[in-house]
């Protein structure tokens, strides 16, 4: 076949092709009509336009989302890292300040944002916290300032962010029970980010703040134990318990502070590297001190004394003590604050032991009036009683208490030491029959006592030295000190103490001494048996015991 027929042919075929009808079979396998074909056509376009409608809409309903104008891009966002590139007029509000008295006012704070719930994509509500106070806040769009950009914003950021806003506070239909601040609501109008979170908690906030008495009752409930606490300890300080607690410990040292300076004492600041282990014995911490070894300080004692020596008559220190006890107890911390007290007196040791009792009922009753705040928020966490205390602190010898645990079936000599479970059941005796929680007991055994005790001159067995009790169990151990050197030089050897090892401790009393008592407290301790949160740890910022050193 020539290429001209072949050319031709095709023609033919496409021409022909051209003129066939698409053949549609019914449910009958009948071809359909040219009606019912048409009638199909029809449907077909129609189902064609509109998914072209819809997906034309989808397409500008996405292009007119994306370049929206964000008329609230100004109110919000993350601030620029503050390198303190300026200073303003702000006049900042603290959220423990927020209250009715301010409703209609604008104010601006800076807070973490504790947590936060969105309604909806309009609307979203946060809880922002500032130490132990806490504060509701809304922010919902609207055509002016608030976008809804700007609510999905902050509903996305994380808990614990630095937030800084701007708002208007108002009152609320109802009191805010979750919150501490319960009178004031504050409505968003800018918020920017101060500093965000940027990785995963170790627990949340609100696990580590329940009651031991909820997470008993619901075994759903997450349980942070006191290791993960302390391993993670500045998460662990966030909980408004936490911050309440060293709020308490704070106020502690302040009541002993004032009560002491109001007594005429001067505050003191002694030595905590030595080159004599300060009270004998082998549980002190030895560092090389250049070509020497030197030892953390016991206590200030040594040089309490010296400053009385010295005619300061009255001194005292807040300072930390060492003690290496490998006691790994509720109680013990072989680093904790010492509050040292020296005192000289006129006649009787008793004039400081009674001074000191009256120091502790000034603290306690201060502690329930002036940080009631912060007792309220620990309480609900550790449940406990108030103590009870005497305005005259209750004062027992101690062969008094042995006679009380004699009575009670306790197997104990005149002048064995209490061990620690006898002096719990010594408390619990006290407050049957005294009614208190706090009491003084006197005229301790010399021969549990330190070196530079004064024994008892009607007694020798015993000595002129006293321990505070609370809660059933010690918070101060103080005594009369033997302030003349020939005496002081017998006791020393009676300990099986090198004398020269303390000469230059004991040159001060040769010189001339008043006589003098003093003792020293355990800060973590008092704190602990205050609030009855159970073990010291939890009253220690960052504690140090044996099995301890960090963080």
């Amino acid at each position: 076949m020539s290429e001209q027929e072949n050319n031709a042919s095709k023609a033919e075929v496409e021409q022909l092709t051209e003129k066939v009808e698409e053949v549609i079979l019914d449910a009958e396998g009948k071809p359909l009509s040219k009606k019912a074909l048409k009638k199909l056509e029809k449907e077909r376009e129609k189902e064609q336009k509109k998914q072209e409608r819809l997906a034309r809409e989808a397409a500008e309903r996405a292009a007119r989302e994306a370049n929206e104008v964000d008329y609230a891009v100004d109110n919000y966002g993350v601030a620029k890292l503050n390198m303190s590139q300026q200073k303003s007029s702000t006049k900042w509000t603290e959220v423990k300040d927020l209250g009715e008295s301010l409703v209609g006012q604008t104010v601006h704070i800076q807070a973490r944002l504790h947590t936060s719930r969105a309604v909806g994509a309009k609307m979203c509500f946060l809880v922002l916290r500032e130490s132990t106070s806490t504060a509701q806040a809304v922010v919902s769009v609207d055509k002016d300032s608030i976008s809804k950009q700007m609510v999905k914003f902050i509903a996305s950021l994380p808990s614990e962010s630095i937030v800084s806003i701007v708002a208007t506070v108002t009152k609320p239909a109802e009191p805010i029970k979750s919150c501490t601040v319960g009178d004031a609501e504050l409505q968003i109008s800018k918020l920017f980010v101060t500093s965000e979170v940027k990785t995963m908690l170790p627990f949340s906030l609100e696990d580590a703040s329940r009651s031991e008495a909820d997470v008993e009752k619901d075994p759903s409930l997450n349980r942070v134990n006191l290791d993960t606490r302390l391993n993670n300890r500045v998460i662990d300080l966030r909980t408004t318990t936490n911050n309440a607690i060293f709020k308490i410990q704070a106020a502690v040292s302040q009541l002993f502070r004032e009560f002491l300076e109001k007594q005429s004492f001067t505050e003191i600041h002694t030595p905590k590297i030595i080159g004599t282990a300060s009270e004998g014995g082998s549980n002190v911490f030895k560092v090389t001190y250049f070509k020497q070894d030197a030892f953390l300080a016991q206590s200030p004692q040594l040089y309490k004394q010296a400053c009385i020596a010295a005619d300061f008559g009255r001194v005292y220190e807040i300072a930390p003590v060492f003690r290496a006890e490998d006691s790994n107890t509720h109680r013990h911390l072989t680093e904790y604050i010492g509050l040292d007290l020296e005192c000289a007196f006129r006649e009787h040791y008793h004039e400081v032991m009674y001074m000191i009792g009256d120091m502790f009922v000034y603290i306690f009753k201060n502690l329930e009036e002036r940080w009631a705040h912060e007792l309220e928020i620990v309480r609900k966490q550790y449940p406990s009683e108030k103590i009870k205390f005497d305005e005259k602190p209750l004062r027992l010898e101690y062969k008094d208490a042995v006679a009380l645990l004699r009575k009670a079936g306790e197997e104990i000599g005149d002048f064995d030491d209490f061990s620690t479970p006898q002096e719990k059941l010594l408390g619990r005796l006290v407050k049957q029959e005294y009614d208190t929680d706090f009491y003084m007991l006197d005229k301790f055994p010399l021969a549990v006592r330190p070196f530079y005790t004064m024994p008892d001159p009607e007694n020798p067995q015993y000595s002129n030295s006293y321990d505070f009790f609370l809660r059933g169990e010690e918070i101060m151990s103080g005594a009369q000190r033997v302030h003349d050197a020939d005496f002081l030089r017998q006791r020393i050897e009676s300990f099986g103490i090198d004398t020269e090892s303390l000469k230059d401790y004991i040159k001060a009393f040769e010189y001339g001494c008043p006589p003098h008592a003093g003792g020293g407290v355990g800060l973590e301790r008092v704190v602990m048996f205050y609030l009855g949160v159970g073990n010291i740890r939890r009253t220690s910022l960052f504690p140090r015991d044996p099995k301890r050193l960090e963080p």
